[in-house]
């Protein structure tokens, strides 16, 4: 059982009968009455968010998860195509279901498959990928040290705003949970 002060990113609960993944949470203490915890729960077989408010100390059945190794290959009409880093099998996965994922997807990317009561039901990406810019406006010379940012397109067709020393050709790293620059790569 997981109470609601064990809550991390990534722990699988069951809630109402579906299986679920934390996606964020925040502890919460009104001036009056008992804290809560407010959470984003991300649905493990149909990929759709939800945000709900639990009470401190209720308590949850865990879902038990397998996580294996896959790259990514290639992607058709509906679905993208991964092979598995030990058997070498191909397995495809709807777009549908990737969501905002499909934005940082590059040829041989390594990914983890989610597989629950052995069907896979989700494709998890690395906390951040090296992606090259593919077009950006300049940056004025001299504005370097200020915090404005600037849209810049990606190689994967993906928009981040970027500093604005970033030039066209840069390699820079993405946080794939939030679509943000974190650093020249």
């Amino acid at each position: 059982m997981i109470f609601t002060n064990d809550f991390k990113n990534g722990v699988n609960i069951l809630v109402d009968g579906q299986p679920y993944t934390i996606v964020w949470f925040q502890h919460h203490k009104p001036g009056k009455g008992g804290a809560m915890m407010r959470t984003k729960l991300k649905n493990l077989r149909t990929g759709s968010t939800i945000e709900r408010t639990f009470k401190s100390g209720e308590k949850f059945q865990e879902v038990e998860v397998r996580k294996r190794k896959k790259q990514f290959l290639y992607v058709d009409a509906n679905d993208y195509h991964f092979m598995d880093m030990e058997t070498y099998d191909q397995v495809s996965f709807p777009k549908e279901k990737l969501g905002n994922a499909t934005q940082f997807l590059t040829e041989n990317l390594e990914v983890y498959a989610v597989y629950l009561e052995g069907e896979l039901v989700d494709i998890e990406l690395p906390v951040s990928v090296a992606l090259k810019v593919v077009s950006t406006v300049p940056g004025v010379k001299g504005d370097t040290v200020s915090n404005t940012l600037k849209p810049a397109t990606l190689e994967t067709g993906a928009e981040v705003q970027v500093p604005l020393f970033i030039k066209e050709g840069d390699k820079i790293k993405v946080d794939t949970r939030t679509g943000e620059y974190v650093e020249r790569a």
